[in-house]
């Protein structure tokens, strides 16, 4: 059974940087898919950013150029950089881990961009 424990959450201010990590044990697998969902209030669960283990990558239009998805050699952290924080990016923050057909959440980070 894949665990996925994230870190890095907080309060920032508009402008600011912070970096989540998610670290996954029990995998068995090579090949995987890793990323980063967010939940605003009122709105839908939506993909934020997320890397294969061949580094190809695939981010929300709305956080290119501001944010950064990366993985560890092992292939069992991700990463994601985020920089020039807005109030709209404030939501709950997810890991995702893709092993074939299973997929699998963390618990959620908050963040939280204040004016």
């Amino acid at each position: 059974q894949v665990q996925l424990v994230e870190s890095g959450g907080g309060l920032v201010q508009v402008g600011g940087s912070l970096r989540l990590s998610c670290a996954a044990s029990g995998i068995t697998s090579r090949y995987s898919i890793m990323g980063w969902y967010r939940q605003a209030p009122g709105k839908q669960r939506e993909l934020v950013a997320a890397m294969n283990t061949d580094s190809d990558t695939n981010y929300a239009d709305s956080v290119k150029g501001r944010f950064t998805i990366s993985r560890d050699s092992p292939k069992t952290t991700v990463y994601l950089q985020m920089n020039s924080l807005k109030p709209e990016d404030t939501a709950v923050y997810y890991c995702n881990y893709v092993l074939g057909v299973h997929s699998f959440w963390g618990k959620g980070t908050q963040v939280t961009v204040s004016p």
